[in-house]
């Protein structure tokens, strides 16, 4: 299998590009290698990368339609698995516009090549921001997704919103995955996870907002990936329209929650970190942030009986495998 991954020197993107060319796929990865975060960090999943024949790297922003229509016209493939994006809840605050370029106009190109080159299945990733403040203590893809709290959330439901159009209008497949804080090795150094381990063994301050009483369904990225390989192998089929139909569609399409379906308190994930470490963190308790989720927590029912599995790694031996990779990478 011939597999296109986009943002394929970033945390998902290269997890999920190993693991195809450990299963011998041809993987053609496309990255802009931008500066949102320290770009020696992905120039470095990048080398472990290029170790394996069988991956093609071009430095492309997809926001560049004559350069990715340019990609696709000099190479096949049969599944696109889009990751490229403007990451951050937070940052989406400061610099809106990077997200309409990345998200929204870099996100139309794809998919809309993708569908003129008859793609024969493209997965994008979503993210469990778009429920919302939802005060609901589960979340399922059929619950209302239409108040995101952030810029970074709206762009997120929009490239849902496209691709359900793309799959109606020209029977086009797509799967859109709703990621649930996915943490793990060779993690993004604006996450909390990083964030935490690093000022921890610095003897620095960790900022705790919303005074520790946030809860998330922590992802482990092995798992993440794996449900990624696992849908991208299977194509959405078209589906009888039901009665109810805020949750239907006749089109080839599907959203899917990824998390474990078990939420963690915030404060027992920085004990398990402490652990690790042997060190006690010094923590600055700060009032909630704006754009930020009080509580995450998915339902799994549907990704279990899509793809058969479910993320179900313990959040101690992801801490565990995180910290063994920070120390050693950084030489601590």
């Amino acid at each position: 299998m011939n597999i296109l991954i986009t943002g394929a020197a970033g945390f998902i993107g290269f997890n999920l590009s190993k693991f195809c060319l450990k299963k011998k796929h041809k993987v053609f990865g496309l990255d802009n290698l931008n500066n949102y975060y320290d770009v020696n960090l992905k120039l470095k999943r990048l080398k472990i990368l290029k170790n394996f024949k069988n991956f093609h790297f071009k430095k492309i922003d997809i926001s560049d339609s004559k350069k990715l229509n340019k990609f696709f016209n000099e190479n096949k493939f049969s599944v696109v698995i889009n990751l490229a994006a403007q990451a951050g809840v937070r940052y989406s605050l400061e610099n809106p516009e990077s997200y309409l370029k990345s998200n929204l106009v870099g996100f139309f190109n794809l998919i809309n090549i993708s569908k003129i080159k008859k793609i024969k299945n493209f997965l994008y990733a979503s993210t469990s921001s778009v429920y919302g403040l939802s005060d609901k203590k589960e979340f399922k893809e059929k619950d209302l997704a239409d108040h995101p709290i952030q810029f970074y959330a709206a762009t997120k439901r929009s490239n849902e919103l496209i691709a359900h159009s793309y799959s109606h209008l020209y029977n086009f497949p797509t799967t859109g995955l709703r990621f649930f804080t996915v943490y793990g090795p060779w993690g993004r150094p604006d996450m909390a996870l990083f964030k935490f381990t690093k000022n921890i063994i610095k003897r620095k301050e960790i900022e705790v907002y919303n005074y520790g009483n946030h809860s998330r369904d922590f992802t482990y990225i092995d798992d993440v990936v794996k449900v990624i390989y696992l849908a991208a192998l299977r194509k959405p089929k078209k589906l009888k329209l039901k009665r109810d139909l805020s949750v239907s569609s006749t089109a080839p399409f599907q959203i899917l929650n990824v998390g474990g379906g078990k939420k963690i308190q915030l404060m027992r994930f920085i004990n398990e970190i402490e652990k690790n470490l042997k060190i006690k963190a010094r923590v600055k308790f700060l009032p909630i942030q704006k754009g930020d989720v009080k509580d995450t927590n998915c339902s799994v029912k549907k990704l279990k009986n899509y793809i058969g599995y479910v993320p179900n790694t313990s959040y101690k031996i992801g801490i565990k495998n995180f910290v063994s990779w920070f120390k050693k990478h950084y030489k601590y």
